[in-house]
């Protein structure tokens, strides 16, 4: 086949497939998962059923798959907040605040849909990925003097993550900048403790 009608077959598939996950999401969002069925997500997305179950086994496959996009673009917008020239501190904390803002916005829309999807291989890979970036941030940080280094990058990874997770339940913005804030300052290198004054 010509190169430009391969092309315009794969835009097509693509254009199908995400015309069924923005129908699924939009569904969700309206009704729940409950009674949530093929015909309604081809009917919403503009596509024949039969179109729709070329693509697609079932409405767990749908939903999987716009997980999966999901995924892909929360670690997409975390590269994207780290200015590769500002230092690794700075980095850092773009990053933790772009994740909580993400966990912030999760957690008031997922619900039943994120109980269902949080499993398989897609997601362990997304958070090793995560888990990969910001240690690297946080060591980066430590060989630079911004962040601490008497305990292990990948713990205070763990911390972070664990941390920020709160923002799913936090109401607003500025109760979100204070969970960064206050994560972030259990990064910063501990200061000496002040000597006791001579009594002699």
């Amino acid at each position: 086949m010509p190169k430009l009608w391969n092309e315009s077959i794969d835009a097509h598939r693509a254009a199908v497939k995400d015309a069924a996950l923005d129908a699924t999401a939009a569904l969700v969002a309206e009704h729940g998962l409950v009674a949530l069925t093929m015909s309604q997500i081809a009917e919403k997305a503009g596509i024949g059923r039969a179109t729709l179950y070329k693509y697609f086994p079932d409405v767990q496959a749908v939903l999987f798959a716009w997980h999966e996009r999901q995924i892909a673009t929360h670690l997409d917008q975390l590269a994207a907040a780290a200015d590769p020239a500002a230092p690794a501190g700075v980095r850092l904390e773009a990053v933790l605040r772009t994740y909580a803002f993400i966990q912030h916005h999760s957690g008031r829309h997922g619900g039943e849909l994120s109980v269902l999807l949080h499993h398989g291989d897609h997601v362990d890979r997304a958070r090793k990925r995560l888990h990969d970036f910001i240690e690297q941030l946080i060591i980066e940080g430590a060989q630079s003097g911004d962040l601490r280094d008497d305990v292990p990058a990948d713990e205070l990874t763990g911390y972070c993550l664990h941390a920020l997770t709160a923002a799913g339940t936090l109401i607003g913005p500025d109760a979100i900048h204070r969970l960064v804030a206050i994560t972030l300052a259990g990064l910063r290198p501990q200061q000496p403790a002040p000597a006791e004054p001579d009594r002699s």
